[in-house]
């Protein structure tokens, strides 16, 4: 059973400001209730309960009086949060009508599910389940009508009739329909209409997806979506990635969307010396390990080891560059700086004109690696970057010439959403899928704001990049983030890609280890999956299909499927039990 503590979510309440776009048309299809078989077989179940009762002990009337007080007490608190969830729709109608009609409804019940959680439903949550009704903790697709069917169902225990905004099974979009809304999202914006599974496989398109048996083994392995990063290569090379893609699709008859990731103000380190290798320069990095210090320059340099001198016992530091100097003029003695997805950490000890000092404070024992355009993340330190920079701007233009979906790196307010909403129309491609890549303190903490400024788009999702929001938050905290991301975005009925170091040690080494199949495994709560680059990619996607195959016998979000287990199966065929009835007399259990 899942506790629902209360979702920090209150301070969304408190700042969203209406956004200024004209509403659109509702648009979203009027959804039969079908959800009536599972309230009466509830009902049911109350009534064999009662039944079982009956065989027992005839409770006194002390018991009795404290069960109705109980019950009565519970329907006034459920009745309450009904009334908050149905007074914040209609706060929030403007903000509701001004999204894309694709989003009318997502948006109505996102706003339901945020109220929904700024309650502490821990106890109600058990209270509920001693009744059977412990449905409240999947209410997330479909909130007004859990809420509804709940209070109708402990008004029917008392032989009372409660009469909610439907009447009982009648909500327009429940349990099922809801799941049907939020798959239409999940194709529209995946363009996902042959994928067999529930979960797409999303593939970091490396350099060698220049030559095109790559591309095409990747897309016959299982890749669903091509990813393309801005941040590497150049539009000729993306170019030949796109055609390869568009190829290997008419080739094979299999479909696979094109995603580009926008670069963003992505802070990196500089260029790093080369190494040389049996006569060969090949790729160079800076060893450090704990308490070393590294100087961070303004203008380019190329970043070297540190060096002993001659003169001198103690070494000069070892130096790197960075892709944004003016982060020199922000950041402040004491605050902590990270390298390369949490794998260095350091605190500023100085700045200089021409430099930062860093001290290492956690790094590898035998020393850390650190190589050239690895990310650098300063989560106590207030930027203010751009998260649209000039480069993306100008990056768009051949983007949305070949893209389906363009991600956005590194957002953080509303404001940003809309600033790329815009630049899409001037391009005249404000059709194009929008997601939300949620990787740094900010975002997480705006991420309901974000969401429903993205549903004035008419494809919307969410990716939780795990390794800069890990750096940012801490790992601890990413462990209930991601959880609560997952939460967020089936509620406004959008899909969620789960990013981030997936397979990574298979993908680059060859072996998975295993704590990286139980994060696959969790992966298929999500509606996509991101693969990075590496050598051995193609048995990361064929496993991680093996996986995802598995789990979704099993479990559809947060709910199990409940399939026949095999491993019970075989105990009852294997292992029939003998009974003594009442009697004394032994008897076989032939089921």
């Amino acid at each position: 059973m899942y506790q629902i503590r209360g979702l920090k979510i209150n301070i969304f309440f408190k700042s969203i400001k209406t956004p200024s776009v004209p509403a659109a048309g509702l648009g979203l299809t009027h959804l039969l209730g079908l959800h009536a078989v599972s309230l009466i077989l509830m009902v049911a179940i109350m009534q064999i309960n009662a039944e079982f009762r009956s065989f027992g002990t005839e409770p006194d009337t002390a018991t009795k009086s404290t069960g109705m007080k109980n019950k009565n007490a519970l329907i006034e608190e459920l009745t309450a949060i009904r009334e908050a969830i149905l007074r914040g729709e209609n706060d929030f109608r403007e903000v509701i009508d001004q999204v894309h009609p694709n989003y009318r409804y997502s948006a109505t019940n996102f706003i339901r599910y945020l109220k929904l959680r700024t309650f502490d439903l821990r106890k109600i949550q058990v209270r509920l389940s001693t009744l059977g009704l412990s449905s409240i903790s999947h209410s997330e697709r479909h909130v007004l009508a859990n809420v509804e069917n709940i209070l109708h169902f402990l008004h029917l225990s008392q032989g009372k009739t409660f009469q909610g905004r439907y009447g009982l099974g009648e909500h327009p979009v429940n349990f099922i329909e809801s799941q049907k809304v939020l798959k239409k999202n999940t194709r529209r914006l995946f363009k996902s209409n042959n994928n067999p599974r529930n979960t797409s496989v999303m593939v970091t398109l490396s350099a060698g997806a220049v030559v095109y048996d790559h591309v095409k083994s990747l897309l016959l392995a299982g890749m669903n979506i091509a990813r393309i990063n801005c941040s590497h290569d150049d539009e000729e090379v993306w170019k030949q990635m796109v055609s390869n893609v568009n190829l290997a699709t008419e080739e094979t008859g299999l479909d696979c969307t094109i995603y580009f990731d926008l670069a963003g103000p992505k802070l990196r380190t500089g260029d790093v010396a080369p190494r040389t290798k049996k006569g060969k320069d090949i790729e160079g990095f800076i060893r450090l390990r704990q308490g070393d210090l590294l100087h961070i320059y303004r203008k380019p340099i190329v970043g070297k080891n540190a060096v002993k001198g001659k003169d001198k016992p103690e070494p000069r530091p070892a130096k790197i560059s960075c892709s944004i100097p003016e982060i020199l003029d922000k950041i402040k003695p004491g605050k902590t700086i990270w390298f390369d997805d949490g794998k260095i950490a350091g605190t500023i000890l100085d700045v200089q004109q021409e430099y930062a000092v860093v001290e290492i404070t956690k790094a590898n024992p035998k020393g850390s690696k650190l190589k050239a355009e690895k990310g650098i993340n300063l989560p106590d330190t207030h930027l203010d970057l751009p998260c649209l920079t000039e480069e993306d701007i100008i990056h768009l233009d051949f983007v949305v010439q070949h893209a389906d979906i363009v991600g956005f790196s590194f957002v953080r307010h509303p404001a940003d959403v809309r600033q790329l909403q815009e630049e899409l129309k001037k391009r005249n491609r404000d059709d194009l899928g929008i997601v939300l890549k949620i990787e740094n303190k900010e975002a997480f903490n705006n991420l309901p704001a974000l969401i429903l400024q993205g549903m004035e788009s008419p494809s919307l999702g969410v990716m939780t990049a795990r390794g800069d929001l890990s750096v940012e938050l801490g790992a601890e905290r990413l462990s209930e983030v991601q959880e609560q991301i997952l939460w967020l975005c089936e509620a406004a009925l959008i899909p969620n890609i789960w990013a981030t170091q997936v397979l990574e040690t298979l993908a680059k080494k060859g072996i998975a280890a295993r704590a990286e199949v139980t994060d696959a495994a969790m992966s298929a709560r999500s509606e996509c999956v991101m693969l990075n680059k590496g050598d051995y990619i193609l048995e990361a996607v064929k496993t991680l299909i093996d996986i995802l195959d598995r789990m979704e016998q099993h479990q559809y979000k947060k709910q199990g499927t409940l399939r026949l287990l095999k491993v019970a199966e075989k105990f009852f065929k294997h292992h029939p039990v003998h009974k003594v009835n009442p009697g004394g007399q032994e008897f076989k259990n032939h089921d």
